[in-house]
């Protein structure tokens, strides 16, 4: 009988699932057509309907990713400083979930740095982080909640303390169990509110 739409779809879904538990497994260093069919029960000649190349699977397995980060829940909070927190501590490796995906997250670096067009994917990922952390930031700034500065610069400043925040908490999860992470997280907040306002650069006078 001839397959359809929904056979289709299905398969799909099937290969989603697959992928997403081969880089849960082995991250983007253990990716392979191979490895993919394995976890599907399938052979590899049925993936390459979906991924001519080993670069197709990246890309598919990078959006997905990208997707599934995008559809966890977040933390509920009002606006200013504690959104702020709130997004930072959604990105932390706090839960056995969210320690699966900075994993993810962090093994794909490699390969995306690797490959100018992931690469270029990457830094946008990353830049759309920045402009949302930087919005909460400008709001927390209007509520008097942080000091005036350049929430641009303060949001780049925020994500970078996270993110190597993430990285030492996947090496290190004894050392940074999940209350400190908070902990950590709470102290940095705290000076950042703590600090002098400062002039936008287009305001120093020359």
């Amino acid at each position: 009988m001839p397959r359809t739409k929904g056979d289709h779809e299905s398969r799909r879904r099937d290969v989603s699932e697959a992928v997403w538990r081969v880089l849960a497994a082995h991250g983007f260093g253990g990716l392979t057509l191979r490895a993919v069919a394995a976890e599907l029960g399938a052979t590899t000649g049925l993936l390459t309907h979906y991924f001519p190349a080993k670069r197709d699977l990246v890309a598919y397995a990078l959006d997905l990713l990208e997707q599934r980060s995008a559809g966890r829940p977040r933390r509920a909070a009002g606006a200013g400083l504690a959104a702020v927190r709130a997004a930072m501590l959604d990105i932390l490796p706090l839960t056995d979930e969210a320690t699966d995906a900075n994993r993810i997250w962090v093994s794909s670096w490699d390969v995306a740095l690797a490959d100018p067009a992931l690469s270029g994917d990457h830094a946008r990922r990353y830049a759309q982080s920045r402009d949302k952390l930087c919005d909460l930031v400008a709001e927390a700034q209007r509520l008097g909640e942080l000091p005036a500065g350049d929430p641009v610069r303060i949001a780049a400043g925020a994500q970078a303390f996270t993110l190597g925040l993430v990285v030492q908490a996947l090496f290190a999860p004894t050392a940074f169990p999940p209350d400190r992470q908070a902990g950590l997280l709470d102290d940095y907040l705290d000076s950042l509110a703590a600090a002098p306002a400062t002039r936008d650069a287009d305001e120093v006078p020359s």
